[in-house]
């Protein structure tokens, strides 16, 4: 038999930990622009362009710019907070050793 079971063990499972690890910083992504969206479409004033994604930060500063501190909703303070949790886990994901070699590949940036 010799080494290519070994070699098609391997590979498969290098492909495999590339397919998941790609779709995990892909579902982050999404779930970004998606609480972007909702933000977006619940406070229109603040202008946030569907699919496109924002710095949390900036995003709050803006909201608190435009409304009063007791205008703010919770569920809008949640989803902010939600935001900042995602960049948190998806640019520490990167930064980590075997994730950052699937990041390069496919071509992920940091938010």
């Amino acid at each position: 038999m010799g080494f290519i079971p070994l070699f098609l063990t391997v590979g498969g499972a290098c492909l495999l930990f590339f397919l998941t690890v790609k779709n995990t910083m892909q579902r982050k992504l999404n779930f970004q622009r998606e609480l972007l969206s909702k933000l977006g479409l619940a406070h229109p004033e603040l202008g946030l362009i569907l699919g496109q994604i924002a710095d949390p930060e900036t995003v709050l500063e803006s909201l608190k710019k435009s409304n009063s501190q007791e205008n703010i909703s919770k569920k809008s303070l949640e989803m902010i907070k939600q935001l900042k949790i995602n960049k948190y886990q998806y640019n520490s994901l990167i930064k980590k050793a075997p994730y950052n070699w699937v990041a390069k590949i496919a071509g992920f940036q940091p938010i």
